[in-house]
């Protein structure tokens, strides 16, 4: 995994939608659920996105825990 993805997923803002200006990695699962039914954006958005979704689907938030202070 790349380690910059992860600095992205604790500063990035959601960029649109129901969330827009919240922080990728706190955008609730069920939405990640909906996103992840309806289709993932495509592009470096869509891949956040996807690995946020897999990250809280197998309870690793933890992994973001120390990175949130960047």
């Amino acid at each position: 995994m790349d380690p910059q993805m992860l600095i992205e997923l604790v500063t990035m803002k959601m960029p649109f939608g129901k969330y827009k200006g919240w922080v990728l990695s706190r955008l609730p699962e069920p939405y990640l659920v909906w996103l992840h039914n309806k289709g993932f954006p495509s592009g470096r958005l869509g891949h956040l996105l996807a690995t946020m979704y897999e990250i809280k689907l197998n309870g690793l938030e933890y992994l973001l825990q120390g990175l949130k202070k960047f």
